[in-house]
């Protein structure tokens, strides 16, 4: 049995279902794309110092790969400013360094929830190219309590507050089913 169709991975991080990856595998890239690039222009206006703590790593552009995904995102960080793209893979983007691993792994690591040193030295994480860069990016996110789901809401303005339950409801079932993390515990 392949280990994404199994739902996880040797290390026991759980993997998005082939059947998951098949579905998102039709979605237009400009419906991840656009509300994607929403939510990174609102964090960067509420947590812009998070792109400032990068100093001269700010330049640089990032790949982050999900390897059960079927795109991948182009993170350039820049301040004030910051822009994220969505590629569909293969991936043709110029990038400083490539962060690669199951989407629980990056997600739980942006969460809080897994130590990217850890992960790193599990082999469940990948990185590629600049190492400075990167770990300057993670030492940045370490400062924020990051919750995806949070940051989705506070994209939508002053739409959050009707829709907001129906989204936390929906990403909660969604993690339950695929075992992995789309929102930060406890909240």
């Amino acid at each position: 049995m392949d280990r994404q169709d199994s739902g996880t991975e040797a290390s026991g991080l759980p993997v998005l279902p082939a059947a998951v990856t098949g579905i998102l595998q039709g979605v237009p890239l400009m419906a991840i794309d656009w509300p994607l690039r929403r939510m990174v222009a609102s964090f960067a206006r509420r947590h812009g110092s998070v792109f400032a703590r990068l100093g001269p790593y700010a330049t640089r552009r990032f790949l982050i790969d999900p390897l059960d995904l079927p795109f991948a995102f182009c993170l350039h960080p820049r301040a004030p400013a910051p822009r994220i793209a969505v590629l569909r893979k293969p991936v043709s983007c110029r990038s400083d360094a490539r962060i690669a691993g199951p989407l629980s792994a990056l997600l739980g690591m942006l969460h809080g929830m897994l130590d990217g040193d850890a992960l790193f030295f599990s082999r469940d994480l990948v990185v590629e190219g600049d190492i400075e860069a990167v770990l300057a990016l993670r030492n940045a996110l370490d400062d924020v309590d990051v919750d995806l789901a949070a940051e989705a809401m506070a994209a939508l303005g002053p739409l959050a507050p009707p829709v907001a339950p129906l989204v936390r409801r929906t990403l909660l079932e969604a993690s339950r089913l695929t075992g992995v993390a789309l929102t930060r515990p406890g909240r």
